[in-house]
């Protein structure tokens, strides 16, 4: 079978949640012995050196890369409030990314274009015209959800109300949109019913991120417990909201009963307000060179994420390095977790603290809820089980 991926973000380094999803089906594909293509927009918000790639990924992928500039112009910000375009998705769209489309598509034929997030939507047409291949979308996110939790979250009434514009926009795109691609792959089980209640006439299948268990090995020297640890991007904004909500409501509780407990913050872009940060006991990293070194060194991994949707890949990344992790309700969403048996859940200060209590207390329950988790990871997200799934429903579209 041969596979054309687009994508708003190059799959390589796959080094945050969007590329780790991007590049895991892509590998599991190629290994699975299928052709794979990728174009990407290469973008100033992630950007990456094209002759970094290792040359062996290059040949394997053919990977290409057309830039696009993301930096939020304010004229056109504010012109998008007398459009009913939507300014999130009409920033991906680029004559020159159209136009290499084209080229590859006169050049090859494909089974399957697979539409890496909705962003990539708005190339449907030029595919249509050039190509007889199924669309598929990718669908990590239902990206207006993620603006909805967001936009309610945000104190300042004037960039609320202009948020709550751009989400409905946002939403009403991707509404439209449901029935434009021939099969939509969710990246959860609750993404999957968001569409199926939004009449989509099309197949529809939650195929989760998968990992290859023999590229986690889980340490089996020292690491600092106690420990707290978060790592993720802080340029993806729930990320970055939930860090502040942390830092500024749950750790004043924690620091106060844990006087000597190190809270560790690891991620690309961290914004100016954590760089100059001067909490007792929390260290701001900055973007770390080995992140499964980083996640072995230390005890509990923190996710206090209160908007978002799909599935957090950092989460599965922890627990398939056998990690405790404490999160919040949203934070889990789309993991089949069982609550004090693999992870725990706390929404409130108090319950960050109850659960980190647990955790400092022991460090054989630390241990156990970790292994847990890994043992969970090996059995709904193992790589060849997601590839597999994937390839069944390349071929329940290709019979449609």
């Amino acid at each position: 079978m041969k596979i054309l991926f687009l994508c708003n973000k190059s799959p390589y380094p796959p080094k945050e949640g969007g590329p780790m999803a991007i590049n895991a089906n892509i590998e599991g594909l190629i290994a699975a012995g299928h052709h794979v293509k990728v174009l990407a927009l290469n973008t100033n918000k992630y950007f990456i050196k094209p002759d970094e790639i290792p040359q062996d990924y290059i040949d394997r992928t053919q990977i290409e890369f057309i830039y696009q500039n993301l930096s939020i112009n304010p004229f056109d910000a504010f012109l998008n409030l007398f459009s009913k375009k939507s300014f999130h998705v009409e920033r991906f769209i680029s004559e020159a990314f159209a136009e290499k489309i084209v080229e590859i598509l006169e050049r090859d034929k494909y089974d399957i274009v697979q539409l890496e997030m909705l962003y990539m939507t708005p190339y449907i047409n030029v595919i249509r015209k050039h190509s007889k291949a199924k669309i598929i979308l990718r669908s990590h996110n239902v990206e207006h959800l993620i603006w909805q939790r967001v936009t309610a979250n945000t104190e300042n009434a004037l960039k609320r109300s202009y948020l709550a514009g751009l989400t409905r926009k946002l939403k009403n795109y991707e509404l439209n949109a449901i029935n434009q691609y021939d099969g939509i792959a969710t990246i959860s089980k609750k993404d999957a019913e968001f569409y199926l209640k939004n009449n989509s006439s099309k197949p529809i299948e939650d195929i989760s991120f998968g990992v290859d268990m023999k590229k986690y090995k889980v340490s089996t020297g020292d690491y600092e417990f106690p420990s707290l640890f978060h790592l993720g991007s802080m340029n993806w904004m729930p990320n970055e909201e939930g860090i502040k909500w942390f830092v500024e409501t749950a750790w004043n509780l924690i620091s106060q009963k844990y006087t000597d407990l190190k809270f560790y913050l690891a991620g690309r872009m961290m914004p100016e307000w954590l760089e100059n940060l001067k909490r007792d006991n929390i260290e701001v990293l900055g973007e770390v060179e080995n992140a499964q070194e980083f996640i072995n060194s230390k005890a509990v991994m923190i996710v206090p994420l209160f908007s978002g949707s799909g599935i957090r890949i950092k989460i599965i990344e922890g627990m398939a390095l056998g990690k405790a992790i404490i999160s919040t309700d949203i934070g889990a969403e789309g993991i089949a977790y069982t609550h004090g048996l693999n992870i725990l859940i706390a929404n409130t200060p108090e319950e960050f603290l109850k659960a980190i209590d647990k955790f400092v207390s022991s460090k054989e329950f630390c241990e156990k809820v970790g292994a847990n988790a890994r043992k969970l990871i090996e059995d709904d997200h193992d790589i060849d089980k997601i590839t597999h799934k994937l390839l069944a429903f390349y071929k329940r579209v290709l019979e449609n």
